[in-house]
């Protein structure tokens, strides 16, 4: 499909039946832009809940895609807003009225980078949606997977999934550090160099997807506080958090993975592991009302725990291919405060138990970090896919 490069105006049949003089004054307003870089292409979205015409084109030196929005007005909120865009064919989106009763949004791209593009509405409610294909992303009805609808979760379709919303930004937290050596097998091996090592290795297994960035809340052997770590996520707008622990029981016979959500539990092993990993907050007894209730009204339960599944469920595949059986300890809610605070979907893996000195000789092992990183990767995007949004497992 070529791609025109002119300007148009937008076929859009239902003025007919609506012609604007039957509009009222200009009260509807474009009261959200939203964008996302999908693994295939890039999508803008303007929300404005009403029928309205709209016209677009573009422009040469500079690159740029239009469309003008009539009878409509921008909440204040986005005056003048400015978007940027990390991605090699789009650098940023800009929205502003160009008359009294117009809005006009400019889409900074690199033609010789895009295939083509288009403009369309979609209706319940109104929207205008603009959606740009790279060179290398092949044409609709050809190799390419179309997005699919999300996957409910076993309570339903959650409101992420209602709103269809994906995935950018993860944050992957490599636990303790610095001072605060986490646990320490009988062979010396600490369980903060044990995380880092895992964590650089699935960053760099991110970094073949252009259309995710990844974090740590850490990269080198420095303490950072418990507290911090969340406030990291929230402050990056980060849509997931991992942390990445090690584990240990006074059981030296304890062996096995386990995955972690946000919430209370009633089991006292889970607690037992949640106050060892907790040992470092600098909280007092006086906050415990305002700890409770974060946890209380955390949102993000059900995708947590649909995230902790499929890290679970794909961490065990992958040390089983190289180890033969690994024993899976399931995943569990409990009261972590690593997890505390975070605005997205959170876990803790507990990767094996240092405590255990087969584990701790596996873990020391060549390739052994690698299968974990690989195993967590495989988890990651099997829940992105679950998602839609044309996430590849």
């Amino acid at each position: 499909m070529s791609r025109k490069r002119r300007a148009r105006k937008v076929p859009f049949l239902p003025l007919l039946l609506f012609p604007l003089f039957l509009f009222p004054e200009v009260n509807t307003e474009i009261y959200n832009l939203r964008h996302h870089i999908h693994p295939n292409f890039a999508r803008v979205v303007l929300d404005m809940g009403q029928l309205r015409e709209y016209n677009s084109g573009e422009w040469h030196a500079p690159d740029q895609i239009y469309i003008d929005i009539y009878e409509v007005k921008l909440n204040p909120i986005l005056q003048g807003q400015t978007f940027p865009v990390r991605c090699d064919y789009l650098s940023q989106i800009r929205i502003a009225p160009k008359t009294s009763s117009s809005v006009r949004m400019l889409v900074d791209v690199d033609f010789a980078k895009i295939k083509y593009y288009r403009v369309y509405h979609l209706f319940d409610p109104f929207r205008i949606v603009l959606d740009i294909y790279p060179q290398e992303a092949p044409p609709p009805g050809a190799t390419q997977k179309p997005a699919q609808p999300p996957q409910p979760t076993d309570k339903g379709y959650t409101l992420v999934r209602q709103l269809g919303l994906g995935i950018k930004t993860i944050i992957i937290d490599p636990g303790h550090g610095g001072e605060d050596p986490g646990c320490i097998g009988k062979g010396g091996l600490k369980e903060k160099n044990v995380v880092l090592d895992i964590a650089l290795l699935l960053k760099k297994l991110f970094e073949t997807r252009k259309d995710l960035e990844v974090i740590l809340t850490r990269e080198s052997d420095i303490f950072v506080p418990l507290e911090n770590r969340t406030v990291i996520a929230n402050q990056k707008k980060a849509d997931l958090f991992i942390s990445i622990h090690a584990n240990a029981n006074p059981n030296k016979k304890r062996v096995g993975i386990e995955t972690f959500y946000l919430n209370f539990s009633p089991d006292p092993t889970v607690n037992e592991i949640a106050a060892r990993e907790n040992a470092t907050s600098t909280k007092n007894i006086s906050e415990m009302k305002e700890i409770i209730d974060k946890i209380v009204k955390n949102s993000k339960v059900l995708e947590s725990r649909e995230l902790a599944d499929k890290i679970q469920k794909n961490l065990v595949k992958s040390l089983s291919q190289k180890y033969g059986t690994i024993k899976s300890l399931g995943v569990r809610g409990g009261p972590f405060w690593v997890l505390i605070g975070g605005e997205m979907p959170s876990v803790l893996v507990e990767v094996s138990h240092l405590s255990n000195p087969q584990e701790e000789s596996r873990m020391k092992s060549p390739g052994h970090s690698e299968q974990v990183a690989q195993g967590i990767y495989e988890g990651i995007l099997e829940y992105m896919h679950s998602l839609g949004k044309g996430y590849s497992p």
